[in-house]
């Protein structure tokens, strides 16, 4: 039994037979791999396609936007140029400097410029876009000239109302 294992014509085709084996193993293996990475790569060229897709969205939404804004500006500066609102502007520049006045220093006049000075700094910016819109919330509670509608510390409204300066301590 084993002289045919001692034949060396045997052991050869033996060989030759697991050796075959093992290339068709590895033939397989390889196309199976070969699949996969077709698979990647189609999966990841439809990711960057959709990426490069949405990123060009957000880009003309951007672009959209920016001009939307640009035009919202130059609309509210043409409005500024009107007279009615040119007063309306001068009044909410009062009303803000005399708050201003009321809290910290009253009847002090050069606090009284720069307070007003101030509130136009204050107001410009929001015209601008890059403060928070108090303006709006002006007109939605309402200034009064009692100074009841304005949101202070119960001292400093007291204070404001009899005219000491216990508020700016």
């Amino acid at each position: 039994m084993f002289e045919i294992f001692a034949n060396p014509f045997y052991t050869f085709c033996m060989g030759l037979a697991l050796g075959a084996v093992f290339l068709v193993m590895a033939i397989f293996s390889h196309w199976k791999t070969k699949g996969e990475f077709r698979r990647y790569k189609t999966h990841l060229s439809d990711k960057l396609e959709l990426e490069a897709r949405q990123m060009s969205e957000t880009n003309k939404e951007k672009a959209r936007l920016a001009s939307e804004n640009e035009s919202l500006r130059m609309q509210v500066s043409r409005l500024n140029e009107k007279p009615d609102n040119k007063l309306t502007r001068e009044l909410e520049i009062m009303a803000r400097a005399e708050k201003h006045m009321m809290i910290n220093a009253p009847g002090f006049a050069p606090a009284w410029e720069i307070a007003k000075s101030t509130a136009l700094t204050q107001l410009e910016a929001e015209e601008k876009g890059t403060s928070f819109p108090q303006k709006i919330f002006r007109k939605l509670i309402g200034s009064g000239s009692n100074g009841s509608n304005v949101a202070l510390p119960e001292n400093a409204a007291t204070a404001a109302k009899s005219g000491t300066n216990t508020a700016a301590a």
